[in-house]
């Protein structure tokens, strides 16, 4: 595959696919917790899905958090930077034989993990034929990797995008093979400031995930001019780095892992509105955490403003809610979501 970027950055290209594919052999081997500080506690169905991955698999993961969006049954998902495919494999068993999961990775090495256990996961799930694929190619690149536009309903990222040169490309491409209405769900680590040349060019800090971290200010401002919605902040952890050569290196800087939500619905074209959960999203009968804005229980009556008003009548979400215009009949359960502003929120864990 030819990847544009490579005669600009064929160095950190070919620093990740050594230290992916020869300097880490199992989890175990990363020198920071960066590529593997959890976002947030896992559902049990999820756990179940878990435990059904290879053991090989799961021991040449290195991502930071377990990045599974809600609703998936049917849905087809690209995975970018899938690596050795465990996320993928987790992912099948959620998407189930009519959904598809595609993996995409430029370390040869971690591919041919994740192939060799295509079959091994299909018998293990109970599916008559592979509901999986993996292709080799980068995330700046997916036209020149053969996946057409709006193509998939949901794409995902685990500590990958941190890892470009080039993070507008790789945005640009999501947007581009991405349904009407799908979704850009993914973790990665963010920065409390624009990086030095000097951490950008240590090739270590870069495969750890953290020389390539994209200040957490800059996404916003990508994602509006690419054309996605605002970013919808998950969650977020701070990252320790508990290596002293490293973290003298990093001096004042700080960094987080984050999950966030980008969709491409239309702007500014929905008014606020109320919406009322129904409680039918496997994992989330009881309540769904939209973001750390909005928790949406069952049968309570929320008040949205536009910009989430338009992420859940265009997206995969629209048949989970009960919609009424502003001002509506809201009955003793109506609350109003508190107001937890996305760059406050980093800001404080920045802080920290």
């Amino acid at each position: 595959f030819y990847c544009p970027l490579m005669s600009t950055f064929a160095s950190l290209f070919l620093v990740q696919q050594d230290y992916y594919g020869k300097v880490l052999k199992k989890t175990s081997d990363l020198k920071s917790n960066a590529c593997v500080a959890p976002t947030k506690p896992v559902p049990a169905f999820i756990s179940q899905a878990v435990k059904k991955v290879h053991p090989e698999v799961s021991a040449r993961y290195y991502g930071c958090g377990l990045v599974m969006p809600e609703c998936l049954e049917g849905c087809s998902i690209l995975d970018l930077g899938s690596g050795s495919g465990r996320d993928c494999y987790i992912l099948s068993q959620l998407v189930g034989e009519k959904g598809h999961v595609t993996g995409i990775d430029m370390t040869e090495d971690q591919l041919e993990v994740a192939r060799t256990y295509t079959d091994y996961h299909m018998q293990e799930f109970g599916y008559k034929k592979p509901n999986v694929c993996f292709i080799q190619g980068y995330i700046e690149a997916l036209t020149e990797a053969g996946l057409e536009n709006n193509s998939f309903d949901i794409i995902i990222s685990n500590c990958v995008v941190n890892l470009s040169p080039d993070k507008r490309r790789v945005l640009t491409e999501a947007y581009r093979v991405l349904k009407d209405g799908g979704e850009l769900y993914f973790s990665d680590i963010y920065s409390s400031g624009k990086l030095t040349e000097e951490i950008k060019k240590h090739k270590v800090l870069w495969g750890e995930c953290l020389g390539g971290a994209l200040w957490w200010k800059d996404l916003l401002q990508l994602a509006e001019e690419v054309g996605f919605s605002p970013p919808r902040l998950v969650t977020a952890s701070i990252i320790t780095v508990d290596n002293k050569e490293l973290q003298d290196i990093l001096g004042l800087f700080k960094f987080v892992s984050a999950t966030y939500r980008l969709f491409k619905v239309p702007k500014g074209s929905t008014k606020p509105c109320q919406v009322m959960y129904n409680g039918n999203i496997t994992g989330a009968e009881d309540s769904f955490h939209f973001d750390c804005q909005y928790t949406f229980k069952v049968d309570e009556v929320v008040e949205v403003d536009g910009e989430v008003a338009s992420i859940l009548t265009h997206s995969r979400f629209m048949e989970e809610f009960t919609f009424q215009p502003p001002g509506g009949p809201r009955g003793p359960c109506g609350v109003k979501a508190k107001v937890n502003a996305t760059t406050k929120f980093v800001n404080v864990k920045m802080k920290q």
